[in-house]
């Protein structure tokens, strides 16, 4: 047996006896409102002289960490808004599956699908989706229960980066577009989940806007370019959910990249040179919680009550999968890859179960 296979059955058994763990609050996480972070990874082992892939998702909370699926393939968890459902994505298309890891159920088929979210009201799920090979994604959903899907908002243009108001009346995208000219810009656009009121929010021909999501008073967003490496950059900015009152939020010197705001809708987690920033949205300094190694890709969610960050960071092929306290900055380890063997991969996405 591989040293692999060994931690993989540990792991298995510690499942087992966890399974309740993670499934029901107990006093203690009740108490600092904490659900479960749910993940994936990935890894190799050598059976027989033969490479084989193992993983899935899993979910870590109070130190207990479970095995939720046993599928390499699983990536991109999204937790529903009462904390009972996490829809993934999975060899192109959707399932959901109980933070205990049963009730595993495909939602849709045909394309392909990726980045799914719950809705808030928990009735259906949101995700991008190409009908073939070199063509733009769309925004679809399905219900929660699987069966027929709906577009959002088709045409030529590719669509991605959507996100649900808090109250799911809307949902706020960007655009890949090509202009007359030929010259490509992102933009913001909305639409109701029923696919109706298409509205662009912003037009702006010099800088691409991405990386939106809801607030308290409106859309916060990331205004430059996106590209790789040293070409992109970026500041914060704000505006009115109909995308009146444009306002600068984090500018100056290092760009500046949304990772995510609050349940509350009132702080803002972003991404800033080497380092991870919080500030709540409005007048204020933000402050610095984390340093980030140089050239680093972050993954940044809020635990319930908006006093955590979850944060996974990919460097140079090392990973690290931490927790945040935003009040002391005090960093904790939340889950390690477990070595050994060459391929082991968290991610890119990650969530924290939402806690009433």
């Amino acid at each position: 047996m591989s040293t692999r296979t060994s931690h993989t059955i540990r792991a298995l058994l510690v499942a087992a006896l966890g399974l309740l763990a993670l499934a029901l609050p107990t006093a203690a996480s009740a108490a600092h409102r904490a659900g479960a972070v749910v993940f994936s990874q990935s890894w190799t082992i050598t059976e027989e002289g033969k490479e084989v892939e193992e993983g899935g998702l899993f979910a870590v909370r109070d130190g207990h960490q479970n095995q939720l699926t046993e599928n390499p393939a699983d990536t991109e968890p999204s937790f529903s808004a009462d904390g009972r459902t996490i829809a993934f994505a999975r060899e192109g298309d959707i399932y959901t599956v109980r933070p205990d890891g049963s009730g595993e159920r495909q939602i849709t088929q045909d394309g392909t699908d990726s980045h799914p979210q719950v809705a808030p009201n928990g009735r259906y799920v949101m995700f991008e989706r190409a009908e073939g090979e070199g063509v733009p994604t769309e925004l679809y959903t399905a219900s929660i229960d699987g069966g027929s899907v709906h577009g959002l908002a088709f045409g030529p243009e590719e669509d991605s980066e959507a996100s649900f108001a808090p109250d799911g009346s809307k949902i706020v995208f960007v655009r890949h577009l090509t202009t007359a000219l030929g010259r490509e810009e992102e933009d913001l656009f909305s639409v109701r989940p029923n696919g109706t009121r298409l509205t662009r929010l912003t037009a702006t021909s010099r800088y691409d806007e991405f990386g939106p999501r809801y607030f308290a008073g409106g859309i916060v967003f990331s205004r430059g370019k996106q590209a790789e490496g040293a070409a992109g950059y970026a500041d914060v900015y704000t505006m009115k959910a109909n995308g009146a009152k444009v306002k600068p939020l984090v500018q100056g010197v290092g760009s500046a990249y949304v990772e995510d705001v609050s349940p509350q809708g009132h702080t803002l987690i972003f991404r800033r040179d080497r380092g991870l920033w919080v500030k709540r949205i409005g007048p204020g300094r933000a402050q610095k919680v984390a340093e980030l190694p140089d050239g680093s890709r972050t993954n940044s969610v809020f635990s319930s009550d908006g006093k955590t960050v979850a944060t996974l960071i990919e460097s140079r092929g090392e990973q690290e999968l931490m927790a945040i306290d935003l009040a002391t900055h005090r960093q904790s380890e939340l889950a390690e890859a477990y070595g050994g063997e060459g391929g082991d991969a968290f991610g890119p996405v990650i969530d924290w179960q939402p806690v009433r």
